[in-house]
């Protein structure tokens, strides 16, 4: 079965909570091995929680910013695996609001650390080692923000425009090579990042709800689906897409 990811092992960066820890549990849900980094006591709790049942799954702690850190982090989950990754997901990912003329450095610095930067070291990494093999899934959390330029996350939305266009960039150089690059581009979800919406700006929150075709806000099992399909074969000739998941919201 081209779906059937058993004996496939999986990097899951921010796989402990939210979005990506609905993907981690699809990945698993369907066979594959996965390793969970994350950077706080989440992580091994998130490992232990969907380890009850086979196959295994590991817990790699770290600072996902540092970049010294990021070889070391690999590494690790590397030797976790059995010196073997097929599917790298990079979800790991933060958010700061602010007015763009008092957005601070500090905030930008460390968006873009970690939403754009972190994802492209840990796919050169992965990508070294899926080429040996002439075989990798590589997917990219980018974001309805990579179509569109949205208001008072400036850094949010320069990081997801270029995981967009990062993927593409990658696609283009390791589709030859066997891996397929692509990206997934949640819409208004429920997560920790946009509780505040709801809570503090009520009107914007139902005005949002009212443009959705949908109806709703997605959730976590609404990109279980797709992030199986293109960690799989069935996914083999699909490379350079960003695949929006966001109740029409984009069309409309």
């Amino acid at each position: 079965m081209q779906l059937d990811l058993n004996g496939k092992k999986a990097i899951v960066t921010g796989g402990s909570r939210g979005l990506c820890r609905s993907i981690a549990e699809a990945l698993h849900d369907s066979g594959a091995e996965v390793v969970i980094v994350g950077h706080s006591e989440f992580t091994e709790k998130a490992a232990r929680e969907m380890g009850i049942s086979k196959p295994a799954v590991y817990a790699v702690t770290g600072n996902l910013e540092n970049r010294e850190a990021l070889g070391e982090i690999f590494t690790e989950c590397m030797k976790v695996l059995g010196g073997r990754v097929d599917i790298l997901v990079n979800g790991a990912g933060t958010q700061f609001r602010s007015d763009a003329v008092d957005f601070p450095a500090e905030e930008w610095e460390k968006v873009l650390s970690l939403n754009l930067s972190t994802v492209f070291y840990l796919s050169q990494m992965a990508g070294k080692e899926m080429i040996k093999h002439k075989y990798g899934k590589i997917i990219n959390i980018a974001s309805m923000t990579s179509f569109f330029g949205s208001c008072r996350i400036p850094a949010y939305v320069a990081s997801k425009g270029g995981v967009a266009q990062l993927t593409k960039a990658l696609s283009n150089e390791w589709a030859p090579k066997g891996i397929n690059v692509n990206a997934i581009a949640p819409g208004y979800m429920q997560t920790n990042m946009t509780k505040d919406i709801k809570e503090k700006f009520y009107a914007q929150y139902q005005e949002i709800t009212s443009r959705i075709p949908a109806g709703r806000w997605g959730t976590g099992d609404d990109l279980k689906g797709l992030a199986v399909f293109l960690a799989s074969d069935a996914a083999s000739y699909i490379s350079g897409a960003v695949i929006p998941i966001d109740g029409g919201y984009l069309g409309k």
